[in-house]
């Protein structure tokens, strides 16, 4: 598809959201069954007390198909141009997991790919879908979060086993103009290799396959330097925060609400105080749902939509944190929606 639209005055603008967790809910006494680790613990150190699992046979793909069809019926429109899918989990290697949810929602054709940015896959996803309206590839994304990270995480290491959970969050991006309620305003990303190895899953990928060797005990799993990583998000996304908002022309102050990554209740509280955002304006799904990846900030905002806790003409403030390092913010006023 193309466009004689002046790329200057295309911008890619909220048009639908939506959310879905599996329905298997795991509670922290559930955890404590079989972990060092009580309910106390866990909800003093993360502010975690329930959070979603798939069931066996169930994949990213499920997870992200049923997140993206509530995204479209909330847009009003079943039909996109191309499908973005951020994940940390897909269904396999090889091919990516997008064509497949593309074709499960009917938008076999359309132009579907993967990207991968952990945590901060989605505003990546952001940065994405908006070029891709910018340049006349696609009038609508079908932009999704979704992780299945349970899959991925030791169930025995009681430092992320209790943390990082399943579930999808999606976004419909349409053309537009830059005024409009909804249009995105700049998007800040950055990232620090040097510092990969604080967040990784060591085994799997072609290094550890090319020494045709068989991976160390737990290697196939997810592995986190909490303390360090603490420090890290905490500063990055604060950073990138204000470059955010000072892009868009907006002051702190002026943020009505703070959607942040849902990695932990202690970042999230550390992260608002360094921006002097009230406790009042920040959104919060984490007790309820825990970590859940790439789908963490579209779930937090298809759910606050739902229960009112954005409202239309919020000034709305994202950013998130994860490995790579990676990390990003953006921001929008949020537009009035069908909740999805």
């Amino acid at each position: 598809m193309s466009t004689t639209e002046p790329v200057e005055d295309r911008a890619a603008v909220l048009a639908g959201v939506g959310g879905w967790v599996p329905p298997h809910v795991v509670t922290n006494d559930d955890l404590s069954a079989h972990l060092d680790t009580s309910d106390e613990w866990i909800r003093t150190r993360t502010g975690i007390r329930t959070r979603h699992r798939v069931s066996p046979g169930m994949a990213t793909s499920d997870l992200a198909v049923e997140a993206g069809r509530r995204a479209l019926d909330s847009s009003g429109d079943d039909r996109a141009g191309a499908v973005v899918l951020a994940t940390t989990t897909p269904d396999r290697i090889c091919p990516a997991t997008a064509p497949d949810v593309a074709a499960r929602l009917g938008l076999a054709g359309v132009p579907a790919f993967d990207v991968s940015a952990v945590c901060t896959g989605f505003l990546y996803g952001l940065a994405t879908a908006a070029g891709l309206i910018a340049t006349g590839v696609a009038e609508r994304v079908l932009l999704i979060g979704a992780d299945a990270f349970t899959t991925i995480v030791d169930p025995t290491d009681r430092s992320t086993a209790v943390i990082f959970a399943d579930g999808a969050g999606a976004v419909v991006l349409r053309a537009g103009r830059p005024e409009e309620p909804g249009a995105l305003g700049p998007v800040v990303l950055g990232t620090d290799g040097t510092l990969s190895h604080l967040i990784r899953v060591p085994a799997g990928g072609s290094r550890q396959r090319s020494l045709a060797a068989t991976h160390s005990p737990g290697e196939q799993f997810f592995q986190m330097e909490g303390r360090d990583t603490f420090r890290h998000a905490v500063d990055r996304m604060a950073t990138a925060s204000r470059q955010a908002v000072a892009a868009a022309g907006w002051s702190m102050g002026g943020v009505d609400r703070l959607a942040a990554h849902q990695a932990n209740a202690r970042i999230l509280h550390a992260v608002a105080d360094r921006l002097g955002i009230p406790a009042e304006h920040q959104l919060s799904n984490i007790a309820e749902v825990g970590n859940t990846g790439a789908a963490s900030i579209p779930l937090l905002l298809a759910q606050s939509a739902a229960d009112g806790g954005l409202e239309a003409g919020h000034r709305t403030l994202l950013t998130a944190f994860g490995g790579g390092l990676a990390w990003g913010a953006t921001t929008l006023t949020w537009p009035k929606l069908s909740a999805g």
